[in-house]
């Protein structure tokens, strides 16, 4: 069998085209609020800090999409952000207060939406495909977000680990009390053990860290059509 090519899927951290680094998508994840007006202005500082911390988590999540974890530093996340490195201190403690900070919106948007889906009707598989969706289609709407924080975050080492198991245990507990709530089958109550369900949410976030990792513009949505039989099984009434 053949090696696979080593240019057909370039790395996450190879996608500097041209030149030029990837941008963020304004309002997916994090929403760019504008350059501080200059001179006099009427804003507190709390409201200047929240402009300038805004900015900072972009630039900051546009460089670890862009460069991975030890490609930058906290002067470029502040030359990319355009405050001084002062400021950019008045902010975080330093560049891995930053980034997680990051991930910590990441966390807080994706869960958002899938609290916020439409879930009458539908079968036990119906509503764990449609959840683990929104999901997918989340991060397809930011692929630099994603790339950042579903590949590149690793490199922070047990802190990002940490953090990351919390987060896909949240979300293997909001699906399986959403499953057990709604019992839309009319069948016996649900009897899939915990681990079951973050099995499920671990096998959803490896599939889309692979194609982010391996792909510059993988169709992320498609990644649940190819989960659905596999859930179907496991979510059959018993």
């Amino acid at each position: 069998m053949p090696a696979p090519s080593s240019t057909s899927n370039p790395p996450a951290a190879e996608k500097v085209r041209d030149g030029v680094e990837p941008k963020i998508a304004d309002g997916a994840f994090l929403a760019d609020p504008g350059v501080l007006p200059r001179g006099r202005h009427g804003l507190t500082r709390e409201q200047v800090l929240e402009v300038q911390r805004e900015r900072l988590l972009i630039a900051a999540t546009e460089l670890l999409a862009a460069h991975g974890y030890r490609g930058f530093g906290a002067g470029e996340i502040a030359g990319r952000a355009g405050v001084s490195l002062a400021a950019f201190y008045d902010c975080f403690e330093n560049k891995d207060a930053c980034v997680f900070a990051g991930y910590d919106r990441f966390i807080e948007v994706l869960l958002e939406r899938m609290g916020s889906v439409p879930l009458g009707g539908k079968s036990r598989t119906e509503l764990v495909g449609t959840l683990l969706g929104a999901y997918l289609e989340t991060l397809q709407s930011d692929l630099v977000v994603a790339r950042a924080y579903q590949v590149e975050i690793d490199a922070l080492g047990p802190a990002a680990r940490e953090r990351r198991r919390s987060s896909l245990h949240l979300f293997a507990a909001y699906i399986r009390e959403v499953v057990a709530r709604t019992e839309p089958d009319g069948g016996p109550p649900d009897v899939l053990s915990p681990s079951a369900y973050i099995g499920v949410v671990y096998a959803a976030r490896q599939l889309a860290s692979d194609a982010l990792d391996m792909d510059a513009e993988p169709d992320l949505v498609g990644l649940g059509d190819d989960m659905r039989p596999w859930l179907a099984d496991l979510f059959r009434l018993r």
